[in-house]
C-alpha cells in the first residue's frame, strides 16, 4: 500500500488504477511459487481475460501535451507500482500458505495483519516526521477527524468481506473481486446515467464477462 500510494506522486491516478488492475496475475504467480498452488490451465485463461478486459475498459488514450518525452520506459512511479504488485502477490501467496497450513480464520488473520500494519505505519510516520504535519493539519481542520473516523469505519467494514473471501475462496478470488469492482462501478454509471461507451470498452466488457462466465463454469465442473 505504501508503494502504491507513494507512486501517485509520480504517476496519475488513472495510471495507478490501470497498473493495479493486473493484481490477479502476481497473486496467481506468487501463489504458485510461495504457496505451491497448482492452477489448471483454464484458470490462467479466464484470469487473463478478466485482467485484459478491465485494462481495455479503463484505459484512455492520454491527451497530447507539450511535455517532452524523455524516452524512459520505466520511471519511479512505474517502478513503485511494480513493487506494489510484487508485494500484492507475495501477500496473497503467504495468505494462501497460512490458510492451507494453519486453517486461520478470517478475523484472526484480519486482526494480526492490522496489528502489524499499525506498528509499521507508526514507525514510518514517526521516522519521516509526518506525524507533525498530521498534527498541524488536524489543528487547522479539526472537523476532518469525523471524516477520518468514518473512513476508518468504512474500511473496517469492507475488510470483513475481504478477509472472509480470503478464508472461504482464497486470495486469488479476492483479487479478482477487487479488480472487477472498479469495472462494475464504471459500468453501472454508464448504464444508470446513459453515458456513452466506446468500442474498446465494449470489447473489454465482453472479455470480463467471458472470464467470469468461464470462472463460474469451471467452478461448477470442479464441484460436480
Amino acid at each position: 500500500m505504501l508503494a502504491s500510494n507513494f507512486a501517485l506522486e509520480f504517476v496519475s491516478y488513472p495510471m495507478q488504477v490501470l497498473g493495479k488492475s493486473v493484481k490477479p496475475v502476481p497473486v496467481m504467480l506468487l501463489g504458485v511459487l510461495v504457496a505451491r498452488k497448482r492452477y489448471p490451465l483454464m484458470k490462467y485463461v479466464y484470469v487473463s481475460l478478466i485482467v485484459i478486459g478491465v485494462i481495455l475498459f479503463m484505459y484512455k488514450k492520454p491527451k497530447e501535451t507539450n511535455t517532452v518525452d524523455t524516452g524512459d520506459l520505466i520511471g519511479i512511479g512505474e517502478f513503485l507500482l511494480f513493487v506494489s504488485l510484487v508485494f500484492d502477490g507475495l501477500t496473497g501467496g503467504i495468505q494462501d500458505k497460512i490458510r492451507d497450513k494453519h486453517r486461520v480464520q478470517a478475523y484472526h488473520m484480519m486482526y494480526s495483519m492490522n496489528i502489524w500494519s499499525c506498528l509499521w505505519a507508526s514507525i514510518g510516520i514517526l521516522v519521516t516526521g509526518e506525524i507533525f504535519g498530521l498534527y498541524n493539519f488536524l489543528t487547522l481542520y479539526p472537523y476532518v477527524i469525523v471524516d477520518m473516523f468514518l473512513l476508518g469505519l468504512a474500511g473496517a467494514v469492507g475488510q470483513n468481506f475481504i478477509f472472509l473471501t480470503i478464508e472461504w475462496f482464497g486470495p486469488l478470488t479476492c483479487s479478482i473481486f477487487t479488480t472487477t469492482r472498479k469495472f462494475f462501478t464504471i459500468l453501472c454509471s454508464i448504464v444508470i446515467f446513459g453515458n456513452a461507451i466506446t468500442k474498446q470498452q465494449m470489447l473489454g466488457t465482453a472479455l470480463v464477462f467471458a472470464g467470469l462466465f468461464l470462472e463460474q463454469l469451471y467452478g461448477k465442473k470442479k464441484h460436480n
